[in-house]
């Protein structure tokens, strides 16, 4: 093939690239929803495809892919929710109790450093934050009755979170059909390149959500066993939780860290089950970031921890929540796409001068 068809394919990627980048840029605002439901449609297609070879229609396959994709978040939403608000009544209640013990370790050190004598008054602490929270709870009905503020933000949600089934439905029916109509899109002297390059990044995707899979069950099952031992009432909700949302970076340690703090100081009268509490969650990400994820997902991605950091940072701030979701299996796939053009300017006129 001359040297000018050559630049000409790799003119038009180029261009096709920075035309996608655009658009999921400019786009990215009201992407979300398509995209969660363009993930789980892609995870959901091999249990579908099972279903049709076993007879099951197409459609009925969907149907029921979504029947369980919605009673999985129901029965997370079970588990959580009841969780929230235990914990919230019980920190409510504790609350002046808490402070109370904080002060009675302060008044030593308040007495010894600056001669101040510290006092409480439980009910009158008690009855300030029942005032402060009724006044909060005053201000956040104000804030919801507002039209443009809370009614508009409110809805908005509500859109987004029934476009994803509908948009999950459509996209897992067709699925098969979309695949088949945009390679027919692909010139025909690219086809097989794409088809290679298809066929490895979808075996890089799957490698990586089986390893997740299993990093979410180990890490699931390590936390519920770990705050066990530790004696805390809500190690299993906790560890559940926390191991379930792993697979969201930072974030899923944090939310766990927290509820299991906020357990902790509820039902501990000393710090001692407390540290104890962190000393597992310690070890569960000390375990989980050098063992646990470079052993099931990281050497199968073949990611630097520095581009991971960049990934998530980047496909977070087009994103938001679902581009951190979205950050390592779309560098992933970049990475696939990465290899062969780089084996393919090592082989070019371009490079060899």
């Amino acid at each position: 093939m001359p040297t000018r068809h050559r630049y000409d394919q790799y003119f038009w990627l180029a261009g096709t690239a920075l035309i996608v980048a655009v658009l999921l840029y400019a786009l990215s605002p009201i992407l979300s929803p398509f995209l969660f439901a363009a993930i789980l449609a892609y995870i959901c297609d091999p249990f579908v495809d099972k279903l049709q070879l076993r007879g099951v229609p197409r459609a009925l396959g969907t149907v029921i892919a979504l029947v369980l994709v919605i009673g999985a978040f129901v029965l997370l939403l079970f588990i959580i929710v009841p969780l929230f608000y235990k914990e919230a009544t019980m920190l409510y209640d504790r609350l002046p109790a808490l402070f109370a013990q904080l002060i009675d370790r302060l008044k030593p050190w308040l007495q010894s450093q600056f001669g101040i004598k510290a006092t409480i008054d439980f009910e009158a602490l008690k009855g300030l934050l029942t005032d402060n929270l009724q006044e909060a709870q005053g201000v956040a009905g104000k804030i919801l009755s507002s039209v443009r503020i809370g009614g508009i933000a409110l809805l908005g949600f509500l859109v987004n979170l029934l476009l994803i089934p509908v948009v999950f439905f459509y996209l897992l029916r067709d699925w098969d059909l979309m695949i088949a109509r945009i390679n027919d899109m692909i010139p025909r002297r690219w086809s097989g390149q794409v088809a290679t390059m298809a066929r490895e990044v979808d075996a890089v995707l799957a490698e990586f959500l089986r390893g997740q899979l299993l990093v979410i069950a180990i890490m699931a099952a390590y936390y519920t066993i770990g705050l066990t031992l530790t004696g805390l009432d809500f190690a299993l909700p906790v560890g559940i939780i926390t191991g379930v949302l792993v697979f969201v970076p930072y974030v899923g340690i944090m939310i766990g860290l927290i509820l299991a703090t906020l357990a902790a100081l509820m039902q501990f009268s000393t710090l001692s089950g407390l540290v104890l509490v962190w000393v597992v969650f310690g070890i569960g990400q000390a375990l989980e970031g050098t063992v646990v994820t470079p052993w099931l997902v990281g050497n199968r991605v073949g990611l630097h921890p520095v581009a991971v950091i960049f990934a998530l940072l980047a496909f977070g701030q087009i994103f938001g929540f679902f581009g951190i979701l979205l950050a390592l299996p779309a560098s992933a796939a970049l990475l696939v796409w990465l290899r062969h053009l780089h084996r393919g300017y090592i082989q070019s006129e371009m490079y060899k001068g």
